[in-house]
């Protein structure tokens, strides 16, 4: 079965090593352009694009897949299915209806829950206990096809974004490879979401990495542990944006944002009240630095008991 593969960031280069290490027949790859990164602004090709070069794969970075340059591509590689992970582009009617075994898309939530641009994060920030992987057919809709297979997962109390990801990537991998071949052989199954269910995990804004210790410390770790590593979970101490990357809850008692706790030994730590309990903070990115330990930030008088986070 020829496959044509669409994908952009690391998760999508994942997938595709892993359907070539698995057998599958990936004949092209569809991924973003180059784009300037880093403070030099160098121009690096996708996560993809890299895994497609290496592999040997032939690849192509339209910038719209509703014209007929793109029309005449997919008539010319003749892809018999098309896998999608986290393409970033909608796929328009002309390219949903044209392979033989359809469009197949590797969507990481559990569908109809967290339709959307960020379920995974969506899914730690409303602290769920579990989460997982959804391999679906493709239509018109936003994450609304017919479900393949499902695969769930724990989040532990510390995992993070990070982790999230690295684990979905994973078991979407195999599970995507698994659902392929299932295809081909004739024996998937189709299953109608629920719309009755169906949540929207919107895009990760600004907005959604401000911390507000008015609310509970452990409404604050589910923000923190859903937007880490990336954006960040910040505040403002002293005028300056402090990154807080590593955090969980505890007790104590104090104004919210106040430092009512400092330990610089070590790695250390420093306790920050809630509106509800308070946050043992113990690593942080301050504004303009790389991470470090909140033990170093004590150390470097960057903070004392008595300071106020806002």
């Amino acid at each position: 079965m020829k496959i044509m593969f669409m994908g952009t960031p690391e998760i999508s280069a994942i997938c595709l090593d892993e359907l070539v290490r698995r057998g599958h027949e990936v004949v092209a790859v569809v991924t973003g352009e180059d784009k300037p990164r880093g403070r030099k602004m160098i121009m690096t090709p996708t996560a993809t694009k890299q895994k497609a070069e290496e592999l040997g794969i032939p690849v192509y970075t339209p910038r719209t897949l509703r014209d007929e340059a793109f029309s005449a591509l997919l008539s010319e590689i003749a892809p018999e299915l098309i896998a999608v992970v986290a393409y970033g582009k909608i796929l328009p009617p002309s390219v949903i209806s044209f392979p033989k075994y359809g469009c197949v898309n590797l969507h990481v939530s559990l569908l109809p829950k967290y339709r959307g641009a960020a379920p995974m994060q969506r899914a730690i920030i409303n602290g769920e206990s579990e989460t997982g992987v959804t391999v679906m057919y493709m239509n018109e809709g936003l994450d609304t096809g017919d479900i393949i297979t499902v695969e769930k997962f724990p989040i532990g109390p510390e995992d993070d974004f990070e982790a999230i990801h690295d684990r979905s990537a994973e078991i979407g991998s195999a599970l995507l490879s698994k659902a392929l071949y299932d295809i081909r052989d004739g024996v998937a199954q189709r299953t109608p979401q629920d719309d009755s269910l169906a949540t929207y995990a919107a895009k990760i804004e600004k907005e959604d990495c401000k911390l507000d210790f008015t609310k509970s410390a452990k409404i604050l770790d589910f923000q923190i542990r859903g937007v880490t590593p990336i954006p960040g979970a910040f505040a403002y101490l002293n005028g300056k944006m402090l990154k807080i990357s590593k955090a969980s809850p505890v007790r104590g008692v104090g104004a919210p944002g106040e430092v009512i706790a400092t330990d610089g030994s070590g790695e250390g730590s420093f306790t920050v009240a809630c509106g509800e309990g308070a946050l043992l903070v113990r690593a942080v990115i301050p504004e303009g630095k790389g991470k470090m330990t909140a033990g170093d930030f004590i150390r470097g008088r960057k903070i004392e008991k008595g300071d106020v986070l806002s």
